[in-house]
Protein backbone atom coordinates (compact mmCIF):
# COMPACT_ATOMS: atom_id res chain seq x y z
CA UNK A 1 0.00 0.00 0.00
CA UNK A 2 0.83 3.48 -0.87
CA UNK A 3 2.56 5.70 2.20
CA UNK A 4 1.14 8.71 0.70
CA UNK A 5 -3.05 9.45 1.97
CA UNK A 6 -5.04 12.23 0.09
CA UNK A 7 -3.64 15.45 1.75
CA UNK A 8 -0.47 14.36 3.31
CA UNK A 9 2.56 11.54 3.37
CA UNK A 10 2.46 9.22 6.30
CA UNK A 11 4.80 9.96 8.96
CA UNK A 12 7.55 7.66 9.65
CA UNK A 13 8.83 6.68 12.97
CA UNK A 14 9.88 9.98 14.12
CA UNK A 15 7.72 12.30 12.92
CA UNK A 16 5.01 9.82 14.95
CA UNK A 17 7.23 10.44 18.17
CA UNK A 18 7.17 14.16 16.68
CA UNK A 19 3.58 14.48 16.62
CA UNK A 20 2.57 12.55 19.78
CA UNK A 21 5.39 15.06 21.39
CA UNK A 22 3.31 18.21 19.88
CA UNK A 23 -0.11 16.69 20.83
CA UNK A 24 0.83 16.14 24.42
CA UNK A 25 2.27 20.07 24.38
CA UNK A 26 -0.95 21.43 22.78
CA UNK A 27 -3.26 19.04 25.19
CA UNK A 28 -1.65 20.75 28.54
CA UNK A 29 -1.89 24.21 27.03
CA UNK A 30 -5.37 23.33 26.51
CA UNK A 31 -5.43 22.00 29.66
CA UNK A 32 -3.88 25.11 31.42
CA UNK A 33 -6.82 27.47 29.22
CA UNK A 34 -9.50 26.12 30.72
CA UNK A 35 -8.05 25.49 34.20
CA UNK A 36 -7.61 29.15 33.80
CA UNK A 37 -11.14 30.49 32.44
CA UNK A 38 -12.70 28.03 35.34
CA UNK A 39 -11.00 29.58 38.41
CA UNK A 40 -11.54 32.93 36.96
CA UNK A 41 -15.39 32.02 36.27
CA UNK A 42 -15.17 30.85 39.58
CA UNK A 43 -14.54 33.79 41.34
CA UNK A 44 -16.95 35.62 39.66
CA UNK A 45 -19.51 33.08 40.61
CA UNK A 46 -20.42 31.98 37.18
CA UNK A 47 -20.58 28.76 37.78
CA UNK A 48 -23.53 29.34 41.34
CA UNK A 49 -26.41 27.23 40.70
CA UNK A 50 -28.60 30.40 40.66
CA UNK A 51 -26.97 30.99 37.23
CA UNK A 52 -27.52 27.73 35.92
CA UNK A 53 -31.13 26.71 37.06
CA UNK A 54 -33.24 28.32 35.00
CA UNK A 55 -31.78 26.57 32.03
CA UNK A 56 -33.29 23.50 33.51
CA UNK A 57 -36.41 25.00 33.52
CA UNK A 58 -39.18 23.97 30.67
CA UNK A 59 -40.80 27.48 30.48
CA UNK A 60 -37.24 29.13 29.53
CA UNK A 61 -37.23 26.52 26.82
CA UNK A 62 -40.67 27.27 25.73
CA UNK A 63 -40.24 30.93 26.09
CA UNK A 64 -36.66 31.43 25.02
CA UNK A 65 -34.90 28.67 23.45
CA UNK A 66 -37.02 26.77 21.43
CA UNK A 67 -38.50 29.72 20.10
CA UNK A 68 -35.14 31.16 18.76
CA UNK A 69 -34.06 27.54 17.42
CA UNK A 70 -37.33 27.74 15.41
CA UNK A 71 -36.22 31.26 13.95
CA UNK A 72 -32.83 30.19 13.67
CA UNK A 73 -33.42 27.08 11.66
CA UNK A 74 -36.39 28.72 9.54
CA UNK A 75 -33.91 30.97 7.99
CA UNK A 76 -31.20 28.36 7.55
CA UNK A 77 -33.30 25.86 5.73
CA UNK A 78 -34.83 28.57 3.49
CA UNK A 79 -31.12 30.36 3.46
CA UNK A 80 -29.61 27.18 2.41
CA UNK A 81 -32.54 26.29 -0.44
CA UNK A 82 -32.50 29.74 -1.98
CA UNK A 83 -28.70 30.10 -1.82
CA UNK A 84 -27.96 26.11 -3.59
CA UNK A 85 -30.17 27.49 -6.09
CA UNK A 86 -28.56 30.79 -6.72
CA UNK A 87 -25.26 29.14 -6.52
CA UNK A 88 -26.47 26.50 -9.20
CA UNK A 89 -27.10 29.35 -11.30
CA UNK A 90 -24.58 31.84 -11.44
CA UNK A 91 -22.30 29.06 -11.58
CA UNK A 92 -23.34 27.52 -14.34
CA UNK A 93 -23.73 31.08 -15.79
CA UNK A 94 -20.30 31.79 -15.42
CA UNK A 95 -19.00 28.52 -17.10
CA UNK A 96 -21.12 29.39 -20.11
CA UNK A 97 -18.89 30.42 -23.56
CA UNK A 98 -21.30 33.47 -24.17
CA UNK A 99 -19.39 36.89 -22.99
CA UNK A 100 -22.64 38.20 -23.03
CA UNK A 101 -23.63 35.45 -20.43
CA UNK A 102 -20.63 35.24 -18.15
CA UNK A 103 -19.55 38.72 -17.50
CA UNK A 104 -22.58 39.90 -15.71
CA UNK A 105 -23.12 36.76 -13.74
CA UNK A 106 -19.09 37.04 -12.85
CA UNK A 107 -20.18 41.27 -12.13
CA UNK A 108 -23.02 39.77 -9.59
CA UNK A 109 -21.20 36.95 -7.92
CA UNK A 110 -17.63 39.23 -6.94
CA UNK A 111 -19.98 41.86 -5.82
CA UNK A 112 -21.76 40.34 -3.12
CA UNK A 113 -18.89 38.08 -1.99
CA UNK A 114 -17.55 41.20 -1.54
CA UNK A 115 -20.00 42.88 0.63
CA UNK A 116 -20.31 42.02 4.08
CA UNK A 117 -23.47 39.78 4.73
CA UNK A 118 -24.43 42.26 7.40
CA UNK A 119 -24.97 45.45 4.71
CA UNK A 120 -26.91 43.51 3.04
CA UNK A 121 -29.33 42.56 5.94
CA UNK A 122 -29.31 46.18 6.53
CA UNK A 123 -30.27 47.32 3.10
CA UNK A 124 -32.89 44.86 2.71
CA UNK A 125 -34.28 46.29 5.89
CA UNK A 126 -33.74 49.74 5.85
CA UNK A 127 -33.99 49.80 2.06
CA UNK A 128 -36.85 48.26 0.75
CA UNK A 129 -39.71 51.06 1.53
CA UNK A 130 -37.41 53.37 -0.57
CA UNK A 131 -37.07 50.78 -3.27
CA UNK A 132 -39.93 49.28 -3.95
CA UNK A 133 -42.33 51.28 -1.39
CA UNK A 134 -42.93 48.26 1.32
CA UNK A 135 -40.80 47.80 4.56
CA UNK A 136 -40.32 44.23 4.26
CA UNK A 137 -40.14 41.54 7.52
CA UNK A 138 -36.92 40.72 9.47
CA UNK A 139 -37.02 37.18 8.53
CA UNK A 140 -37.03 38.34 4.66
CA UNK A 141 -34.06 40.22 5.39
CA UNK A 142 -32.25 37.70 6.52
CA UNK A 143 -32.93 35.47 4.07
CA UNK A 144 -32.18 37.82 1.36
CA UNK A 145 -28.52 38.57 3.31
CA UNK A 146 -28.13 34.70 3.28
CA UNK A 147 -29.23 33.82 -0.10
CA UNK A 148 -26.94 36.53 -1.84
CA UNK A 149 -23.64 36.38 -0.12
CA UNK A 150 -23.67 32.54 0.57
CA UNK A 151 -25.10 31.54 -3.21
CA UNK A 152 -22.69 34.01 -4.46
CA UNK A 153 -19.91 31.85 -2.31
CA UNK A 154 -21.48 28.62 -3.48
CA UNK A 155 -21.71 29.57 -6.88
CA UNK A 156 -17.45 29.47 -6.87
CA UNK A 157 -17.34 26.18 -5.31
CA UNK A 158 -19.66 24.85 -8.09
CA UNK A 159 -17.66 26.52 -10.41
CA UNK A 160 -14.40 25.53 -9.19
CA UNK A 161 -15.62 21.80 -9.04
CA UNK A 162 -16.82 21.64 -12.75
CA UNK A 163 -13.21 23.44 -13.74
CA UNK A 164 -11.39 20.29 -11.47
CA UNK A 165 -13.02 17.68 -13.09
CA UNK A 166 -10.84 16.26 -16.29
CA UNK A 167 -11.50 17.68 -19.50
CA UNK A 168 -12.17 14.05 -20.95
CA UNK A 169 -15.58 13.83 -19.21
CA UNK A 170 -16.73 16.78 -21.16
CA UNK A 171 -15.12 15.76 -24.57
CA UNK A 172 -16.61 11.85 -23.60
CA UNK A 173 -20.32 13.76 -23.26
CA UNK A 174 -19.88 15.08 -26.45
CA UNK A 175 -18.87 12.23 -28.66
CA UNK A 176 -22.10 10.60 -27.60
CA UNK A 177 -24.03 13.72 -28.95
CA UNK A 178 -24.81 15.38 -25.68
CA UNK A 179 -25.93 19.11 -25.62
CA UNK A 180 -24.21 21.73 -24.07
CA UNK A 181 -27.38 21.85 -21.33
CA UNK A 182 -27.27 18.36 -21.27
CA UNK A 183 -23.17 17.57 -20.39
CA UNK A 184 -23.47 20.40 -17.96
CA UNK A 185 -26.37 19.24 -16.05
CA UNK A 186 -25.95 15.29 -16.60
CA UNK A 187 -22.31 15.05 -16.64
CA UNK A 188 -20.37 18.18 -15.10
CA UNK A 189 -22.71 19.40 -12.09
CA UNK A 190 -23.48 15.75 -10.68
CA UNK A 191 -19.71 15.14 -10.27
CA UNK A 192 -18.76 18.76 -8.86
CA UNK A 193 -21.12 18.51 -6.55
CA UNK A 194 -20.14 14.77 -5.25
CA UNK A 195 -16.43 16.16 -5.12
CA UNK A 196 -17.45 19.52 -3.74
CA UNK A 197 -19.84 18.53 -0.75
CA UNK A 198 -17.38 18.69 1.92
CA UNK A 199 -16.90 22.58 0.92
CA UNK A 200 -20.58 23.20 0.21
CA UNK A 201 -21.30 21.65 3.62
CA UNK A 202 -18.84 23.78 5.38
CA UNK A 203 -20.70 26.74 3.14
CA UNK A 204 -23.68 25.73 4.85
CA UNK A 205 -22.33 25.53 8.40
CA UNK A 206 -21.56 29.08 7.88
CA UNK A 207 -25.09 30.21 6.58
CA UNK A 208 -26.36 28.87 9.50
CA UNK A 209 -24.12 30.50 12.15
CA UNK A 210 -24.55 33.60 10.19
CA UNK A 211 -28.08 33.82 10.35
CA UNK A 212 -27.44 35.04 13.97
CA UNK A 213 -26.81 38.43 12.44
CA UNK A 214 -30.16 38.96 12.30
CA UNK A 215 -30.67 40.15 15.58
CA UNK A 216 -29.47 43.41 14.15
CA UNK A 217 -32.69 43.87 12.69
CA UNK A 218 -34.66 42.52 15.57
CA UNK A 219 -35.12 38.79 14.10
CA UNK A 220 -36.06 36.52 16.76
CA UNK A 221 -33.34 33.98 16.56
CA UNK A 222 -31.29 31.95 18.55
CA UNK A 223 -28.62 34.54 20.07
CA UNK A 224 -31.08 37.18 20.09
CA UNK A 225 -33.92 34.89 22.16
CA UNK A 226 -31.65 32.36 23.76
CA UNK A 227 -28.82 34.78 24.73
CA UNK A 228 -30.39 38.50 25.46
CA UNK A 229 -33.86 37.21 26.26
CA UNK A 230 -31.88 34.86 29.16
CA UNK A 231 -29.96 37.42 30.24
CA UNK A 232 -31.94 39.83 30.66
CA UNK A 233 -34.13 38.08 33.05
CA UNK A 234 -31.79 35.82 35.06
CA UNK A 235 -28.95 37.89 34.87
CA UNK A 236 -26.67 34.98 33.69
CA UNK A 237 -25.15 35.95 30.24
CA UNK A 238 -22.12 34.00 30.80
CA UNK A 239 -24.33 30.36 31.15
CA UNK A 240 -26.40 31.40 28.83
CA UNK A 241 -23.67 32.22 26.18
CA UNK A 242 -22.29 28.35 26.90
CA UNK A 243 -25.69 26.96 26.16
CA UNK A 244 -26.48 28.77 22.68
CA UNK A 245 -22.36 28.12 21.86
CA UNK A 246 -23.56 23.73 23.06
CA UNK A 247 -26.73 24.20 20.85
CA UNK A 248 -25.03 24.95 17.00
CA UNK A 249 -21.84 22.93 18.03
CA UNK A 250 -24.15 20.09 18.34
CA UNK A 251 -26.48 21.48 15.09
CA UNK A 252 -23.11 21.94 13.13
CA UNK A 253 -21.77 18.60 14.25
CA UNK A 254 -24.99 17.12 12.98
CA UNK A 255 -24.31 18.74 9.61
CA UNK A 256 -20.66 17.44 9.45
CA UNK A 257 -21.95 13.77 10.03
CA UNK A 258 -24.48 14.08 7.77
CA UNK A 259 -22.07 15.21 5.25
CA UNK A 260 -20.06 11.82 5.77
CA UNK A 261 -23.02 10.10 5.17
CA UNK A 262 -23.76 11.80 1.47
CA UNK A 263 -20.30 11.56 0.89
CA UNK A 264 -19.80 7.81 0.98
CA UNK A 265 -23.23 7.10 -0.66
CA UNK A 266 -21.84 9.42 -3.73
CA UNK A 267 -18.76 7.50 -3.28
CA UNK A 268 -20.64 3.97 -3.61
CA UNK A 269 -23.16 5.02 -6.02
Amino acid sequence: MSAYTTLYETPGPRGVRRNRVLTGVVALALLAVAAFVYVRFDAKDQWAAEKWTPLLRADVWATFILPGLAGTLSAAVVGVVLAGLFGLVFATARLSEHTWVRVPAAVVVEFFRSVPLLLLIFFAFFGSYVLIGVNISAFAAVVFGLTLYNGSVIAEIVRAGVLSLPKGQREAAYAVGMRKGQVMRLVLLPQALKAMMPALVSQFVVLLKDSALGLIVGYDELVDRGLNGIAANFSNVIPAAILIAAIFIVINMALDRLAQRLGARARTA
